[in-house]
């Protein structure tokens, strides 16, 4: 960029000045305060996301339900079980409680078989993809 006189050279750069001093003027400072409950919400979500697989493996569900009943129901299954998988499902308007990983029905039923005598709504399920 040519310029025909040094004043329109200055004038140019005393705009640009004043553009910059202006905008550092008019620059706000923005604190957000987030409520320490929504950062709970938040892991709570990240923890069932990263637990939730599904695959074309059979799974027994032992319950459905509320959200509090639902842990309820986790926490004292692997409390009793450990050798299992057990993780929460939510599909609207119910939680589910997912057990086991099984390769084949047959592996499914024997497991459901013995888990009926302390939850006896278990049912066998193969998620979808």
């Amino acid at each position: 960029m040519k310029f025909s006189t040094k004043k329109e050279f200055i004038k140019l750069c005393l705009y640009i000045l004043l553009f910059l001093k202006f905008n550092q003027i008019n620059a706000q400072k923005v604190t957000v305060y987030q409520d320490s409950k929504f950062e709970e919400l938040l892991n709570q979500k990240r923890k069932v996301n990263s637990s939730i697989t599904i695959n074309n493996r059979y799974k027994i569900q032992i319950f459905n339900g509320s959200s509090e009943e639902s842990k309820k129901t986790l926490i004292q299954f692997k409390r009793e079980n450990k050798n299992y998988d057990a993780t929460i499902v939510f599909s609207t308007p119910l939680y589910k409680v997912w057990i086991g990983n099984f390769k084949t029905r047959i592996e499914a039923e024997r497991n459901l078989n013995m888990l009926k005598k302390n939850y006896p709504n278990s049912i066998i399920i193969k998620p979808n993809k």
